[in-house]
């Protein structure tokens, strides 16, 4: 194998690397931001059960006239 080939495969090698490495950072980022979108739904849910929760004891107590 002479060298010129050896460099080549090197590139070759590095290149691939690149790219693994790319599709990983993406993947990853892409499952931070869905967490992130699932949190955010959640807490949404968790403010409006409560919101719920307060206007019913309100109601129960007359509070709510």
């Amino acid at each position: 194998m002479n060298t010129e080939n050896m460099s080549y495969q090197a590139g070759q090698a590095k290149a691939e690397t690149k790219e693994k490495a790319s599709s990983m950072a993406d993947k990853a980022s892409s499952a931070a931001q869905s967490a992130k979108e699932s949190m955010e739904e959640a807490g949404a849910q968790m403010q409006a059960k409560a919101r719920d929760t307060m206007d019913s004891m309100k109601d129960a107590t007359g509070m709510n006239k």
